[in-house]
């Protein structure tokens, strides 16, 4: 058992799509040089992603892809799914058929387990994920989502209490 390729990449490119986003539509080749994820591929994720409701997408020149809900809406369960990823630690996909027809000894301990991944899985956000990546770069939030201050110098504040 263990997320394979389509799953993370899509995670990933989600991520990189919100961290992009501040400035309009993010483009797939946009997102495939920065992450090193084949154009193609992230052609077909982005398809199923749309489908699903979490990106939109903007065609002809300046077009592209942005998040379709806010960013602490979408779960890493939501996009995982979005992209039909199978994370299924049984070995019969819950048809309880693991023994050839018959249920095998461990089939309840696999099953709770893919419950436990799922609960875990959807308790992390897009929100979370671009939060941590932002914080390991360095980087302040984008514009529109900080709120405006506005401060005043001490020798200004001093002449205009």
């Amino acid at each position: 058992m263990r997320l394979t390729t389509k799953g993370r990449f899509a995670v990933t490119a989600m991520i990189d799509l919100a961290l992009n986003n501040g400035e309009g539509p993010v483009t797939l080749a946009g997102i495939s040089e920065r992450q090193s994820i084949s154009l193609s591929y992230l052609e077909q994720l982005f398809g199923k992603l749309r489908r699903s409701g979490i990106v939109d997408s903007v065609r002809g020149p300046g077009g592209g892809y942005s998040t379709a809900r806010p960013l602490a809406e979408v779960s890493v369960a939501d996009i995982i799914r979005a992209v039909d990823e199978p994370l299924d630690a049984t070995q019969c996909g819950g048809f309880e058929n693991c023994r050839d027809a018959e249920r095998c000894m461990t089939h309840d301990l696999w099953t709770t387990l893919n419950m436990k991944m799922y609960d875990y899985l959807s308790s992390v956000s897009l929100a979370d994920l671009v939060e941590r990546q932002r914080s390991k770069l360095g980087l302040s939030a984008p514009v529109q989502q900080r709120p405006l201050t506005i401060r005043r110098s001490s020798a200004k504040a001093a002449a205009h209490p």
